[in-house]
């Protein structure tokens, strides 16, 4: 799957773009018709400890699935943020299903 990567307020390491590469290339698994994705970083200034945010679009025939996580690291927020995608996706596929 093609991901446009976009990190605000920072500059994403190779090892964290790598990561969200490889876990979106398993959403492949659960709907094979994904078109591609955009997955956005952003480090938001605040003293709060969870001020990163992830924000990946998913862009399947007919919809635009989207998602967005908090968390203290990236890795964590795009974990909860690829597990929703994961529900969303097998959802979206149960009901084209119920449509044929």
């Amino acid at each position: 799957m093609k991901v446009r990567f976009h990190s605000v307020n920072f500059s994403a390491d190779v090892k964290l773009l790598n990561f969200v590469q490889k876990k979106m290339n398993k959403l492949d698994v659960f709907y094979d018709n994904i078109v591609d994705g955009d997955a956005y970083l952003k480090v938001e200034p605040s003293s709060d400890r969870e001020n990163k945010l992830v924000e990946i679009k998913l862009r399947v025939p007919g919809k635009e699935l989207v998602v967005k996580k908090h968390g203290k690291s990236f890795e964590g927020a795009i974990d909860q943020g690829v597990e929703a995608l994961r529900r969303s996706l097998l959802k979206y596929k149960e009901k084209l299903k119920t449509m044929v």
